[in-house]
């Protein structure tokens, strides 16, 4: 990515966390990363199974608060990770569901994950669209944040005019 949104430098305090059920789901989470990274906001990206390493899941979520501001969290199949996060944390947390190769056409992922029930809940993006995911987490952090506010304007401003100037004819 590039454009005039790369100009200010912007490290917080904290980060975003990236994490995801499986490192086979990186490919797709790496979007998030990309975008993430072009904002130039750190994040740390893990992988934790909400099913194959549960103890550690819980650590995670429990502590979250100390390292982190958001959490996108991604995963395939049956999908627990986001809403076992979210249930043990403060932190606003984005889920993305993923088609993976176990899933019923990412329908599982997708319906796990959206359908939060009242008190925890996950923002929840479309299907394998991790970059709205990292969108999102920094419009998330922006609300705080004058000049990621201006960098996200400007990458929007940009997309526009890159439509603008599509010509088909």
């Amino acid at each position: 990515m590039h454009g005039n949104y790369l100009n200010k430098t912007l490290m917080s305090s904290k980060k975003i966390a990236i994490v995801m059920g499986s490192d086979s789901d990186w490919p797709n989470m790496q979007q998030a990363a990309d975008f993430i990274g072009a904002m130039q906001i750190e994040y740390e990206a893990k992988v934790v199974s909400a099913h194959r390493t549960p103890e550690y899941m819980f650590e995670f979520a429990k502590n979250a608060h100390q390292n982190y501001d958001v959490i996108i969290a991604g995963a395939g199949g049956a999908a627990h990770l986001p809403g076992m996060i979210a249930s043990l944390t403060h932190l606003p947390v984005i889920g993305v569901p993923i088609k993976s190769s176990n899933s019923i056409d990412g329908w599982d992922s997708l319906l796990s994950i959206l359908q939060m029930p009242n008190g925890v809940p996950v923002a929840t993006v479309a299907l394998n669209a991790a970059k709205n995911a990292g969108i999102l987490a920094c419009q998330i952090l922006a609300l705080n944040n004058k000049a990621l506010s201006e960098k996200l304007i400007a990458y929007k401003n940009e997309m526009k005019a890159s439509v603008l100037e599509k010509k088909l004819s």
